[in-house]
């Protein structure tokens, strides 16, 4: 029976892939600091990313595949190449926010430096910020550059969009869900609803994960939906799915980033589209439905901070209702067609 260890594996990447491999028939052990709801068939072992007599207790020369949903940095790729010296392949999950624009600007520093101006698609051979420790993206390619030069095995980084799935603590799709189901009659959209920021399923990511180990990807490989929608597109699809309508408005262009009013995490003055190697087959709105159905079941307006933390992290009130109804009565605010 083929072995793998997903370290950092109780989020939503680690237990949909997780459930993919357990599904497929592979032994999988999810080693993480804390023990969580561990899906059937899977085994935990408690184990810090960096901790390498924890990671060595649990991964072996028996490993075909060790992917780690959490790599950081240079020491946590280090710790990732020490500890799988034995493994099959090794994968670790990056961002497509590693990419910069010709002039250098990045998505880390946009609110400062301006938005990038990308191409109209951003490949693997797209221009990236150079390794350092100065943000996230910098660690992230600091990160991916020790783990090629480090591991011993073959090494394939997955860099994914705006992810979307079950289990999340960052689940975008709650700023439309909540308002649908506050019973917010009209939703206002920054930049006339026109954003596009590359979208990325829980399940095209654990399919990636599934080709790398198959030899099928090796080096780079962006992760995303088969298209890239507006986030008009996203608030239509979401209604369908939940059966709530709410007239979308748009909001006249601004000049300002990030938006003060109709800003939304998808909210981009210009697009940030992928292509990848072997993208997914399916659509935002074909594999967005398990996360709408996660929130239904498991978030509500008592404790959404709590079980999203990275979203309610967000500068600013993410729902400002009084905002969101002076704005669907600006000059220029229009309603989006169906």
């Amino acid at each position: 029976m083929a072995k793998a260890v997903i370290v950092g594996g109780t989020g939503q990447i680690g237990l949909a892939l997780a459930k993919a491999l357990a599904g497929d028939g592979w032994a999988v052990t999810i080693a993480s600091r804390h023990p969580s709801d561990i899906p059937e068939g899977c085994r935990h072992a408690q184990a810090d990313a960096r901790d390498r007599a924890a990671l060595d207790a649990c991964i072996g020369g028996d490993t075909d595949l060790l992917v780690s949903c959490v790599a950081f940095d240079a020491a946590d790729a280090a710790a990732l190449a020490a500890a799988g010296r034995e493994a099959g392949h090794i994968v670790a999950i990056s961002s497509i926010s590693v990419y910069r624009d010709a002039d250098g600007r990045t998505l880390d520093e946009a609110a400062r430096c301006g938005f990038p101006e990308f191409p109209a698609s951003l490949t693997e051979d797209s221009p990236t910020v150079s390794p350092g420790d100065t943000s996230y993206s910098t660690r992230k390619i600091a990160m991916e550059r020790t783990l090629f030069d480090q591991a011993t095995c073959p090494v394939t980084i997955l860099r994914p969009g705006a992810i979307h799935g079950p289990d999340s603590k960052h689940a975008r799709e709650w700023w439309f869900v909540k308002r649908l189901l506050d019973g917010r009659a009209a939703v206002p959209l920054a930049y006339g609803g026109r954003s596009r920021f590359q979208t990325t399923s829980v399940a095209a990511i654990a399919a990636a994960v599934r080709q790398a180990v198959a030899g099928e990807l090796n080096g780079i490989a962006n992760v995303s939906d088969a298209d890239c929608p507006t986030v008009a597109e996203i608030g239509q699809a979401i209604m369908d799915i939940i059966g709530v309508k709410a007239d979308l408005i748009g909001l006249p262009d601004v000049i300002d980033y990030p938006p003060t009013l109709g800003r939304n995490p998808w909210s981009l003055p210009r697009p940030m589209i992928c292509s990848a190697i072997a993208p997914s087959p399916t659509t935002y709105r074909q594999s967005v439905g398990p996360a709408i159905e996660w929130l239904i079941h498991n978030v509500d307006n008592a404790n959404w901070r709590e079980r999203l933390p990275y979203l309610a992290a967000y500068p600013g009130d993410l729902f400002d209702y009084d905002a969101d109804d002076r704005a669907v009565n600006l000059p220029g605010a229009v309603r989006i067609a169906d």
